[in-house]
């Protein structure tokens, strides 16, 4: 049985792949008063609204459609009462979007896009060998070179006709594989933390062709893949051993054939287990070994396990280094559908440090993508003039603060050297830190590496609607709710709730509506458990007495015996009441309940028939079905203020 992997810390460069967009279809699906509306918003929401739903049918096209253009009205109706301009409504906004944009740029763009991948790699198991020249993680510059220039020559080497296997055991400094020609076996995904670089060649490079050098905080690889195979996922298993370290080949082969024969027979395989198994861990728990996936166990005991075919099966006699076994298959564990992997692999993936890389590349791609420049003479001068109270508790930036540009990033955005100052002014605690391990231009410079970093993606956050349309979607879908939350309010809902006149009007012309249905006058009984005994003479006396009389006889001014409480219950509420008689005069069985420590009974005192409701009992719903009459008369005014046009050519583009 061996293990994977050397256990190894790395840290590695890596580049983003780059996140594509596919290209939005920009044709104009209707407009609202010349607002267009375009068919990537359209199906954008969509899609969202009706999830595993959206089939693109036209019926629910149509019904989506007509539902967005009543949304358009409102919304458009909202911006013409200008309550986009409310400022504790652009407030609300910016907060929302500071909220999703601090968050988006690392966990959306980077982690997704990782996930997706890390999804993609473990559908996968992948055959390699490598070799490994080794190097520290704080390696020096000249120490790097060394190790790159050594594995460029192993790499010539190979090209010029040695064998990869002959050179791996000459060179490699991976323990591991070494002896075995550098050969490490099936892997799959994820690779241990810091080796993403390899990991990542290992799905992409050609077969039986050495690509390399890769850089991992391990060293520098070549790698060589044999072999790519759909991923074997995981097995559940328990297991039948005859050691050959204890006896010889002869006889532990016998040993494992009569077993064999004996499950062909019938045995239970959990019994044989524990009757002959000479796997000392095992045997005594029926052979069980557990779960296990790819390159845990040696690669006869690998292939027996995932070569059985259904659960409860078990495999022909097969040897190892350890002895010949049996095994027999518990379960199988395959690859899950993305949906279900992905939260496990987004937990596994956030602590990689491929996700701190791939923010670090996102870092380097925004500099070159948007023309960072730098005033590197002014930053040079300002930290030269930094006093020795700089790396204490003591020091805060001059006033005034400097105007003089800094760096500046493409659209005009500048950053000063007095925003650089108030960082530093902000940033006590790690200016003392840093100052333990350098002087004051060391420490400076490591807080402005900090700055530009968090000014980057600063930057690049005010660019995500620009560059991201699903958060340009996000945005609008946000403030477009907002106006119409308040549109409505203004509209229909305050007014439903404050036309007292209107609202009468309403319930007057839809009379009959809201009904009783027949109720009963009750009085509920409750008896203390502590006087419990009396508990059934009191409710023979409730039969043909009233309440006060109940209690006139049996409390008094020190004992509380039994408590009532009067209401007005409907009929379909109250299907214990139906089940001693609809009738005045009906009384329920005592019930204890040992929560409230007491027994509880009800009288009906007398049965209502049905009637209707007044303004005042109905209120809730009269206003409730007012609202929804005052929302159909607002949405059919606006149709008739502002002209609605649909492209029904591009509308049946759409239908799938």
């Amino acid at each position: 049985m061996v293990k994977q992997w050397t256990a190894v810390l790395m840290i590695f460069s890596m580049t983003i792949a780059g996140l594509f967009a596919q290209k939005a279809d920009d044709r104009v699906l209707f407009t609202v008063e010349g607002n267009p509306v375009g068919v990537e918003e359209f199906t954008y929401i969509y899609a969202k609204t009706n999830g595993d739903k959206a089939d693109f049918s036209e019926p629910t096209l149509q019904e989506y459609l007509d539902l967005y253009v009543k949304f358009k009205l409102k919304v458009q109706r909202a911006k013409e009462m200008r309550l986009d301009t409310i400022k504790a409504l652009q407030e609300e906004l910016a907060g929302y979007r500071r909220q999703l944009a601090d968050s988006y740029l690392v966990d959306r763009a980077i982690g997704d896009r990782l996930i997706s991948e890390a999804y993609d790699h473990l559908k996968q198991d992948v055959d390699i060998s490598h070799i490994l020249v080794a190097m520290k993680t704080d390696a020096s510059p000249a120490d790097t070179l060394a190790a790159y220039t050594k594995a460029m020559a192993t790499l010539e080497r190979i090209n010029k006709g040695a064998a990869f296997a002959d050179v791996a055991k000459e060179v490699s400094d991976d323990r591991y594989s070494k002896d075995r020609g550098g050969r490490v076996g099936f892997t799959t995904a994820l690779y241990p933390a810091g080796l993403y670089n390899l990991e990542y060649a290992a799905y992409q490079a050609p077969l039986n062709k050495v690509t390399g050098p890769i850089r991992t905080n391990a060293g520098y690889h070549l790698l060589l893949v044999h072999e790519r195979r759909p991923a074997r996922g995981e097995v559940e298993a328990a297991h039948i051993m005859m050691r050959t370290d204890n006896q010889d080949e002869a006889t532990a082969k016998a040993r494992i054939d009569s077993v064999y024969q004996a499950l062909q027979g019938g045995a239970a395989f959990d019994a044989l287990a524990k009757a002959v198994s000479q796997d000392e861990r095992t045997a005594s728990n029926g052979g069980y070994i557990g779960f296990f996936g790819i390159s845990r166990y040696e690669k006869p005991f690998e292939d027996a396990a995932f070569g059985i075919t259904a659960d409860e099966g078990y495999s022909k006699p097969f040897k190892t280094s350890l002895g010949w076994h049996v095994i027999k298959r518990i379960s199988r564990k395959e690859i899950q559908p993305f949906a279900a992997e992905k939260p496990r692999l987004e937990g596994k993936v956030r602590q990689d440090p491929r996700f701190d890389a791939a923010k670090k590349a996102l870092l380097v791609h925004i500099r070159q993508d948007n023309h960072f420049t730098e005033n590197t003479a002014g930053l040079n001068e300002y930290i030269a003039s930094l006093p020795d109270t700089f790396n204490t508790f003591r020091w805060k930036a001059e006033e005034p603060l400097s105007k003089l540009g800094l760096f500046s990033l493409d659209g005009g955005y500048q950053v000063t050297m007095g925003d650089f100052a108030t960082y530093l002014s902000k940033s006590t605690r790690e200016r003392v830190s840093y100052a333990r391990e350098g002087d004051n231009e060391s420490v400076a410079r490591r807080l402005y590496a900090q700055f530009v970093d968090d000014q980057l993606l600063k930057y690049e956050e005010s660019q995500l609607e620009q560059r991201y349309p699903e958060f340009r979607s996000l945005m609008r879908e946000y403030e477009e709710g907002i106006l119409l939350f308040e549109a409505t309010k203004l509209e229909v809902w305050d007014k439903a709730a404050q036309d007292s006149v209107g609202l009468e009007k309403f319930y007057t012309g839809v009379a009959g509506k809201y009904r009783w249905a027949p109720r009963a006058k009750t009085t509920t009984y409750r008896v203390g458990l502590n006087y419990k005994d009396e508990a059934e003479a009191v409710r023979a006396y409730a039969q043909n007495h009233t309440a006060e009389e109940v209690k006139a006889r049996f409390n008094t001014p020190e004992t509380m015996k039994v408590v009532t409480e009067e209401s007005l219950v409907e009929q379909f509420r109250a299907p214990e009441l139906s089940a001693v008689g609809w009738q005045t005069g009906s009384i329920t069985p005592l019930e204890e309940n040992q929560r409230s420590k007491n027994l509880k009974f009800v009288k009906i005192e007398a049965i209502l028939p049905e009637a209707n409701k007044t303004l005042a009992e109905a209120r809730g719903y009269v206003i409730a079905d007012y609202q929804d009459e005052l929302e159909r008369e607002w949405v059919e005014a606006l149709r008739n203020k502002y002209k609605v046009v649909i492209n029904q050519k591009v509308f049946k583009s759409l239908v799938r």
